[in-house]
Formats: C-alpha cells, structure tokens, sequence
C-alpha cells in the first residue's frame, strides 16, 4: 500500500455517515480550542452544551463527547464508563489513526533505496534532533525538500518561526519556468526516488502569494505520484484560489492541508466560509492569542520574547511551552525558485547561531534543471560526511554539557542525557574529546598507544558520531541563518 493509499484508507474506510459526524466533532473543538468565548459559554453550560453548538451553527450533541472538552484532551484512553460517549470515541480512533499516518511521513522520506548516503546523513540528523528537542523533536517528520515559488512573505506573523522576510515577489508559472520548475522536481527524483514525494512548496513563504500556486502542485503530483501539504496563513486573501488548491486535493487526497489561523476573528470567518465538510480534510492550526497552543521559541517569537522580558513586561503569550523549540522540519534541501538558490538544511533547537531553528550547512545557486541537479551532486559531495576523517576536529556537539565520571562519561542536552560507559577506555576517551583540541586522529593514536584496541576505539567514536552527539564536519563551514 501506498503513502497516499494509507491516507485515503482512513477515509474511505468510514461511512459518510461517519464522516459528516467527525466534520462537526472537529469544528466543535476548533471552538474550543481556538475561542475563549465560546469556552467562556460552555462552562456556563455544561449541563446541556447543546445551545453553544448550535449558537454556532454545529449540529451535533456535545454530550455524546464530553471527555474531549470537559477534560482537555483530545486523544484519549477510554475507561468502561466512558463508552457513554461515542463520538469522544470515534474522535479518539480518527485521531489516532492520524497520528500513526504523521508518524509514518518519517519513513516517507526515507532514501534507503534510492541514497543510502543521504539516508545515513539524514538518519544521524533525527538522532540529533531528539537530543536537542526532546518531545516536539519527536513530531518532526524529517521530509526531503521545501520549494519556496515566492521571495519573502506578505503575511507578517507576528511568531514566525523562521523570520520570513517582506514579500518581494513570486515565481510565475511562464513556459520558461515551468520547464525549469519540472527539471527540477525530475532531478530531486533522480537523486532521492520516492522520497521527493515527501517534499512541500513553502516555507518562509505564503503558498497564496504566488497566484499560479495550483499549477506548479499539479506538476509536482505529475512527476512525484504524490500531491504536497499545502499550509497557508491566508486561506481569505483570495478564496476561490483557495477554493482551487481544495479542489486539487479531492482530486487526489494525499495528505492533510492546514490553514494558520492568526485571530478569533479569522477563525470565525474561515467557518463562516467553509462548511464543516469542506474543512474535514483541513487542519486549522490555530495561532491567535486566545488559543490552547504554544509558538516554537525561535525566529520572530524569540525575538519577541527577548525584547518583553528586557522590558520587564509579560511574555507567555510569545512562548506557553518551553519544549515547542522549531517549526523547522526538512533534513534536506531548502529551495528557492526565485533567487536561484539550494540550501542543505536541518532542524535544531534555536540558538545564537541558529536562531530560525535549522541549520544551514551548505548553499549553492543554480540558473537551469541542469544546474540544480548539479548543485545537488555538490552539496551532497562536500557537505555531507558520513565517515570519520582522521583530521577532523573530535568535538562533543556545542549544546551538550559533559559530565566526567569515573567508569566514562555522560553527555546532557536541554532534554536527554546519554552516557558512554562499559569500555575500559571511556572515561579518557571523554577527556579527550571534551577538550576541543584533538582530531579523530590522534584521539585513536592516544588510546591506542595505551594498549586499546584500535578496532574498539574507532567503533566507540563512530557510534558518537553516528548519534548525533559528536559535531558534524560541515559545522566549521556552515551559514549563518
């Protein structure tokens, strides 16, 4: 089966019965979530929530689903007295099967068949990131590619993760750039196989800004076999454009859509304007302030968050959960169709040197299909390095803190400790390397000379490496972002 026959199966698995039941369950928590006055109306009703619903025009009973809203959660584990409620289950089994879909995007952009060297790349990356991300690294699906067909965004979020810049202009679908635009997803094709189904066409773009949006996912659907997510956050700036780029995924229904939702204000009028059964297949991430959901401490809400607390003034609103660390997901290739230019890019938790939440390790620019596919081959030539090189630099990765022990040693992140203990050599080899001043090189030449075996010491070190724990070779030549 398919990525694209998974994601089908879950709908085409229920009656539409059940479907229509699930569109209203889902706007009736979009309310919930994402309104404080209709929270605020539901607690002064929770002996017949029936009026609230219908106030908004849901005709379902919110006592068949209470768990959801009474309690807070949204995925559950019924207890026999619950079977009460049977939509609060069938909501529960629907989101489930999601989740297992999400989780499955990992495995989507594998390239174990097509590259397994980038997939050794890409592989060493997800370890990293659950190191430094802990619980929202484990959401973090690790797609192929973003292709960005604007420069800059017109939107503006207040939060944005990665600091998009003004929109300057988009890529328009011309005979020209429609050739270039299909040489370029035929060569991400060529070098990474199915895994090029996994790429998306945005970033720190709006998908609304370029008018010819429809016509450039189609050509990708042609060439991959897999229509990409479309995530907006002006999904009314012109909605029969909207309209069209739904219509594009009733056609070929492969993966949910989103909308940013940026006020209680917008919320309403996306439900005024799309019916419960329009926005099934529509995640409606809500981002407005009276909302239950945290922004990613990166980009424009660290920034944000920086300068309130400088002042002295109040900055949850910026930042309600510490562990939301990136919005950044791709472990590949970030790019731009405009500008001419291919990053090699992975998701990390912000810092000083990589505020927008990924790093940038390589960035080269094309003016053709053949250029990019060029470019590809280069980055990944130079770029990326899956071996350990003698005269590398052996460094413990910038965010980890060391902690000597007697039998070796152990490496803390914000999130996860990991120790190296159980070879007679650990705990020099943590000295060693803690230093900053050692190469691979003469770390094995040192433990070697004091009677380890060579084999032993290079497997230890290798398996640092491969974890994500040790620093990347690209680190000492990577962009700033």
């Amino acid at each position: 089966m398919t990525h694209g026959e998974a994601y089908r199966r879950i709908f085409d698995s229920r009656s539409a019965e059940e479907m229509s039941a699930l569109a209203r369950i889902k706007r009736f928590m979009e309310c919930v979530t994402g309104d404080d006055d209709f929270r605020r109306d539901l607690s002064e009703n929770l002996e017949d929530p029936r009026v609230v619903a219908h106030a908004r025009g849901i005709d379902i009973d919110p006592r068949l689903m209470r768990p959801l809203f009474q309690h807070g959660m949204t995925h559950l584990r019924f207890s026999r007295g619950e079977r009460a409620y049977p939509l609060a289950m069938m909501w529960d089994r629907y989101i489930k099967e999601m989740l297992e879909h999400r989780d499955s995007l990992r495995e989507h952009g594998s390239t174990a068949q097509s590259n397994p060297r980038f997939q050794a790349w890409r592989e060493r990356q997800m370890r990293r990131v659950m190191s430094e991300c802990g619980a929202s690294g484990g959401s973090i699906t690790h797609p192929l590619v973003a292709f960005e067909l604007s420069e800059g965004c017109s939107v503006g979020c207040w939060f944005c993760g990665i600091s998009a810049e003004k929109f300057k202009g988009s890529f328009p679908y011309s005979e020209e750039n429609r050739a270039r635009w299909r040489g370029v997803i035929a060569a991400m094709v060529r070098h990474f196989g199915d895994a090029a189904q996994s790429g998306f066409c945005y970033w720190a773009t709006d998908p609304m800004d370029n008018p010819d949006y429809p016509r450039f996912i189609e050509d990708y659907q042609e060439i991959t076999g897999y229509l990409p997510q479309t995530t907006t956050a002006a999904p009314l700036k012109n909605v029969a454009l909207t309209r069209e780029v739904m219509d594009i995924f009733w056609k070929y229904r492969s993966i949910t859509n989103r909308f940013s939702v940026l006020t209680k204000t917008l919320l309403r009028r996306v439900h005024e304007e799309f019916t419960a059964d329009e926005l099934m297949p529509v995640e409606l991430v809500l981002q407005n302030k009276e909302a239950l959901m945290s922004k990613a401490k990166a980009g424009r809400a660290l920034e944000r968050q920086q300068k309130l607390r400088a002042a002295g003034k109040d900055d949850r609103i910026s930042l309600q959960n510490a562990d939301h660390t990136t919005i950044a997901c791709v472990s590949g290739f970030l790019v731009n169709m405009v500008t001419g230019t291919v990053q090699l890019v992975t998701p990390t938790r912000p810092s000083e040197r990589w505020p927008k939440g990924y790093r940038v390790l390589g960035e080269r620019h094309f003016d053709s299909a053949e250029d990019f596919d060029a470019a590809l081959t280069d980055l990944q030539d130079h770029e990326i390095q899956n071996e350990l090189d003698g005269a590398q630099p052996a460094r413990i990765r910038a965010d980890l803190r060391y902690e000597p022990e007697a039998d070796g040693f152990t490496l803390v992140s914000a999130t996860a400790r990991h120790g190296c203990q159980g070879v007679s050599f650990a705990a020099e080899l943590g000295r060693l390397v803690s230093s900053g001043r050692e190469t691979y090189g003469s770390v094995l030449r040192q433990l070697v000379a004091r009677g380890e075996d060579v084999l032993m010491v290079n497997q230890v070190l290798d398996d640092l490496y491969q974890n994500g724990l040790l620093e990347e070779s690209s680190e000492r030549g990577a962009l700033g972002a």
